[in-house]
């Protein structure tokens, strides 16, 4: 099969397009043929060896999938050979930039029959962090304020709409490049960053404060100044501090993702249910996965980008 790999960790020349054994599924694992693999910033980060997830070289990028099963390992139940599947793979094993990739069974859940199957991998693991941020971390509620620090970024499309949904009123930050699809998204009120400090614009209190952003210290010890008292402050920016304000019993939360099926599977059934979009910013042959991670090390991908291996 071909998969793209790297033998050594740099910059994106370091990937390699190359054929490589398929796998072979273990003892409660499944064995899928890729219909898709997202692109995620964290991808970059293991492959220029500055994100300490302790993978083995040769590695195989890509821990968002969505395919069909195609072998079963032992002692898997409840999957069938065919099954339209998506899910989010362990970071550390090899990943779905290939034409096949093995899977713990536990990882996979039926895949929404109502978008492309290629596009499904745009949700699992950003679906799960604005979940995560927002309902674990966050618990956020009905009636509740909530800033939304970024949300022009995946995570951010997913957050919004979710937020939106759980009755929340969502204010966003977002550029002018991405403030209308935030809006779509059911924010009620948009902060264009750009052209006006976030905290001009924000001036009455919030209950939840999310940061999905790269933020300095300083600004996100000043954002925090907005959140209520016996609110919280969540952030996925784990470089900087999350700040917490014990005197006035404001915690923080710092969201570190973590695999869960069963909210993997709520989530898909509010996108069959027409309650929460997958966008798509992009699809690219799995050849171009190396050009791909230049140009996000460039600063040049937007938005969720797909990539199709030639088998699917």
């Amino acid at each position: 099969m071909k998969a793209v790999r790297f033998h050594e960790t740099g910059d994106a020349g370091v990937l390699r397009y190359e054929d490589v054994e398929p796998p072979v599924p273990g003892r409660g694992e499944v064995r899928v043929r890729v219909a898709g693999s997202a692109y995620n910033p964290a991808d970059g980060g293991m492959r220029g060896g500055f994100l300490p997830i302790p993978i083995t070289l040769p590695h195989t990028p890509g821990y968002d999938v969505s395919g069909t099963v195609d072998a079963l390992g032992a002692g898997v139940t409840g999957l069938a050979a065919g099954d339209a599947v998506v899910g989010f793979l362990p970071m550390a094993a090899d990943g779905s930039a290939a034409e096949y990739v093995v899977a713990p069974a536990e990882a996979l859940v039926a895949a929404p029959a109502s978008v492309p199957l290629a596009d499904a991998a745009g949700l699992p693991s950003v679906g799960l962090t604005a979940w995560q941020a927002l309902f674990e971390a966050g618990d956020l509620q009905a009636g509740q304020r909530v800033l939304i620090n970024g949300a022009g970024g995946p995570v951010g499309g997913y957050a919004v709409q979710l937020a939106h949904r759980a009755g929340a009123h969502v204010i966003a930050t977002a550029s002018p490049r991405s403030a209308a699809s935030v809006r779509a998204a059911g924010a009620d009120e948009v902060v264009d960053h750009t052209t006006m400090p976030v905290l001009d614009a924000v001036t009455e209190p919030v209950d939840v404060l999310l940061n999905l952003a790269p933020i300095t210290e300083e600004d996100f010890a000043a954002l925090a100044t907005r959140v209520r008292d016996g609110g919280v402050v969540v952030s996925t920016t784990p470089r900087v501090p999350t700040p917490e304000d014990p005197g006035r019993g404001v915690r923080a939360v710092t969201v570190y993702l973590h695999p869960d099926a069963d909210a993997l599977r709520e989530l898909v059934a509010l996108v069959d249910a027409g309650d929460l979009r997958v966008e798509i910013a992009g699809r690219v042959p799995l050849a171009a996965l190396p050009a791909l991670h230049a140009d996000a090390d460039a600063g040049r991908v937007h938005g969720k980008v797909v990539v199709v291996p030639s088998a699917s």
